[in-house]
């Protein structure tokens, strides 16, 4: 998909992959001492921006860390500059220039991210657009005064803000320029809007009434415009017509929205290499914030072709290229579903669903009997027949807790498979207790390292304790039609009710979508999600609002809030999560974060089944099916990613989240 990069985007690229790669150095291997000269130009409002400050920074290297002055400079009448700086020793130094203008207060400040330290001399355009793609990529690491983080969730961020605007041209990126972005989608539009939102106060017109919209609710009113681009990212759902207004006033960015969006999100969709992804189930991430898709089906782009069950894994760097070597295929795979985890060893473990498009000559029984194990490089470590042990049957969800042990639903055969430290030869079958849980659907472990498997064809979840024994069922508090589970950091456990999703295992279950003839605005009657304590109990009812329409997937961000993937709808739904004060004020535990009545949408959606976030806060959907699908080749093309919205998680995910 993504050709013809800019140098910047690049190298942002490389240095996020640069642990995976053989013989790459470490991110804290040094780089050759040097002087380095900087031109750039400082634009706004279509017009150079003259005597603007503007200084280099190398960005603090821990969350909270100061950053380093390398540079400073002041634009000319053209709004040129030259800084000469010494070249950061660190390989994965992130660099950033902001520029402050407009007079004693200057509420002017535009900002652009930079690549690392190796990166040649180039002409940087710092302009509107270069401080949005900064303000989002980076927004889980600046309060819009600077810029800090650990490795490697600032160095992808770095580099995903390169996917959005150009710094060598102050242009749109390649990558949100053309398709599957570019005018497929509304983002380019409301990156666009985004940039003239700002260009009103670099103009000198707007910028108390911008400080007022940006202002967060009980936050400080921002004094600049990267700070005011910080709190709309922050805050994407706030004053969002009063922004789209003032967006019109000045319009030196085209194309751009036509009508106010339902919040100031932007979407990017990554197709790998267009060739790859058919169907993708879920996501996991490395430890270098790489992610691993399991895939439905061998990709074909005719739908109306029967299509197989994919044979392969699919690996996409941080910022959606296919990773070298991807994808990976042997060791069993064939139509992975819902399960995809890391291990604590870095192997990844598959699923084999057995997915495949009506009219595939295959039979799948053989095939849909096991999970399949790779190393990182992605050679695969189980036999050309998977891994077999433990009664494995359709397989859905599978995740690693801290210890290695891999935890298996069996979607066919009412059951849990428990492979203990990583053995596949020690792994044991749990059958449920009475044959009371019917369709396992997904696991999550949570602080005590017990299992959580939702049911959902029996509307509960089973517990099982950290060695597998059953510890009993959770049923009512709104569990119905469970799907996804996930647990928080503070022990409890949070269910995705889709509400009427019946999983075809056991030979059943409705192949159509589920949503036909739902309500477009209101899906699912008893769409909602669950939250189960550490003792086993329920609140009283369950989460129905912030754009709940058919949950599939859910995950939790490092601030333990609720994140939920819909399989209709096209949006992904926020909510507030055990710790409230993490939270928009006034907020409370299951409150709606996102649009209560749309969630956060996007025409980039079709049918999600999984959500996930990456070290960086971006939020990872995967397109599973096409919006109206037909059963020989259902599967969508994408993974969507919604920049900077989360607070980022520590990967691999084993077990609870960590910040």
């Amino acid at each position: 998909m993504i050709m013809n990069r800019s140098a910047v985007l690049l190298l942002s690229a490389a240095l996020a992959a640069v642990p995976v790669a053989a013989g790459a150095a470490e991110p804290d291997a040094g780089a050759s001492p040097g002087t380095v000269r900087q031109d750039g130009v400082v634009r706004g409002a279509g017009s150079a921006v003259a005597r603007a400050d503007v200084v280099l920074y190398q960005a603090g290297t821990e969350r909270g860390a100061p950053a380093t002055v390398l540079g400073r400079a002041r634009s000319d009448a053209k709004g040129r500059f030259t800084i000469t700086y010494e070249r950061p020793r660190q390989r994965s130094a992130v660099l950033y220039l902001l520029a402050d203008a407009g007079g004693r207060q200057q509420p002017v400040r535009l900002a652009a991210v930079l690549d690392g330290p190796r990166r040649s001399a180039t002409r940087i355009v710092v302009n509107e657009r270069t401080t949005v793609a900064a303000a989002y990529a980076m927004a889980r690491f600046t309060d819009g005064r600077s810029i800090s983080g650990a490795y490697p969730g600032l160095q992808n961020a770095a580099a995903t803000a390169g996917n959005l605007a150009d710094v060598t041209t102050g242009k749109v990126a390649a990558v949100l320029a053309a398709p599957p972005n570019g005018s497929e989608t509304s983002t380019l539009r409301a990156f666009n809007s985004l940039a003239n939102t700002l260009a009103g106060c670099v103009a000198g017109k707007t910028c108390e009434e911008l400080f007022r919209l940006a202002r967060p609710v009980g936050g400080n009113r921002p004094t600049n415009t990267f700070r005011a681009a910080v709190d709309i990212a922050h805050h994407p759902g706030h004053h969002v017509d009063g922004l789209y207004r003032l967006s019109l006033r000045e319009r030196p960015y085209a194309p751009a929205l036509a009508a106010a969006p339902d919040a100031w999100t932007l979407a990017l969709r990554y197709d790998a290499d267009g060739r790859t992804l058919d169907g993708p189930g879920n996501i996991a991430f490395d430890a270098h914030g790489n992610a691993w898709i399991a895939n439905n089906y061998v990709f074909n782009p005719d739908p109306t072709q029967p299509t197989c069950g994919a044979d392969y894994v699919v690996k996409l760097t941080p910022t959606g290229e296919n990773a070298p070597g991807s994808p990976y295929r042997g060791g069993g795979l064939y139509g992975a579903g819902y399960g995809v985890t890391l291990d604590p060893k870095r192997n990844i473990w598959v699923g084999n669903f057995g997915f495949q498009g009506s009219g595939c000559p295959l039979d799948p029984d053989p095939l849909y009997r096991s999970v399949s194990q790779f190393r990182s490089d992605g050679t695969p470590l189980s036999p050309p027949t998977g891994w077999r042990y433990g009664d494995i049957m359709q397989p859905q969800g599978t995740v690693s807790d801290r210890r290695g042990t891999i935890w298996i639903a069996n979607c066919g055969n009412r059951s849990v498979t428990r492979v203990p430290n990583g053995r596949p030869e020690r792994a044991r079958n749990i059958p449920s207790p009475s044959d009371g849980l019917v369709k396992p659907f997904s696991v999550a472990v949570d602080t005590r390292g017990r299992a959580s498997v939702t049911g959902n064809g029996s509307d509960n979840v089973l517990r099982l304790s950290s060695r597998g024994e059953p510890l009993g069922y959770v049923s009512g508090g709104g569990i119905s039609a469970p799907m996804g589970v996930a647990s928080d950091s503070v022990g409890n456990v949070w269910v995705a009710n889709s509400g009427l999703v019946d999983i075809p295992c056991e030979g059943t279950g409705a192949l159509p979508p589920a949503d036909a003839g739902l309500d477009p605005a209101d899906g699912a009657a008893e769409a909602s999600v669950t939250m189960i304590r550490p003792d086993g109990t329920t609140p009283a009812g369950p989460y129905e609002r912030g754009g709940l329409f058919l949950p599939w997937g859910i995950a939790v961000d490092g601030d333990d809030n609720v994140w939920v993937a819909n399989f209709g709808g096209q949006r992904v739904a926020h909510l507030c999560g055990a710790r409230p004060r993490t939270c928009p004020p006034g907020h409370r535990t299951g409150d709606p974060i996102s649009p209560a009545a749309t969630g956060y949408t996007s025409d980039g959606l079709v049918r999600n089944t999984s959500v996930q976030i990456d070290p960086s806060g971006n939020v990872w959907l995967t397109n599973n099916w096409q919006t109206v699908p037909l059963q020989t080749n259902p599967g969508g093309h994408e993974v969507v990613v919604f920049v900077g919205m989360a607070a980022p998680v520590r990967t691999p995910l084993l077990g609870t989240p960590r910040s």
